[in-house]
Order: C-alpha cells, then sequence, then structure tokens
C-alpha cells in the first residue's frame, strides 16, 4: 500500500480534470480525493498498491485532454483508510 499527495499545476482547472482524475482513479482501484485549489492547481491524495499509484501520476502528468500539465509535486503521505475515490470541494 502507498499513499501519496500530489499537487498538478498548468491548465487543469476549467477543463474538467477532477473528473477524469477521479474516473482514473476508480478505474485503477485507488482510493482518496481530488480537489480544486484556490492557486488554480488540482490536489489529490492517492492510495493504493505501487503499481495504481504509479499509472495515476503517469496519468497526472497528462491529464484530460485539454489540459496542459507544467508540472506534479508528489510527496509520500501517511494512508488515511479511504475507502472511496471522491472530488471534494
Amino acid at each position: 500500500m502507498r499513499a501519496v499527495g500530489v499537487v498538478v499545476t498548468g491548465r487543469v482547472q476549467g477543463v474538467s480534470f477532477r473528473m477524469y482524475a477521479a474516473e482514473e482513479g476508480r478505474r485503477l482501484g485507488l482510493t482518496g480525493w481530488v480537489r480544486n485549489e484556490q492557486d488554480g492547481s488540482v490536489a489529490a491524495h492517492l492510495e493504493g498498491d505501487d503499481d495504481a499509484v504509479a499509472a495515476m501520476l503517469a496519468w497526472c502528468r497528462t491529464g484530460p485532454p485539454a489540459a496542459r500539465v507544467e508540472h506534479v509535486a508528489v510527496a509520500e503521505a501517511e494512508p488515511t483508510g479511504a475507502t472511496s475515490f471522491t472530488i471534494t470541494y
């Protein structure tokens, strides 16, 4: 089990990044959350097996079709025991 915090910057708000991220996280069997930040970035907390987390981080580096990802910051985190992958506001 791996848990990470992620901050994605670039053109990542107003392009359905959260919706696509939640769909991809669920598809990969991850738990956690994704949300827009006031500074224009998107933050996420991801929990799951190493391969699924790595796949989601790879997805975050591209994002959905209309996004232009400039940077993805990743920090190891403590698992929260989340049971689903949600969009938070």
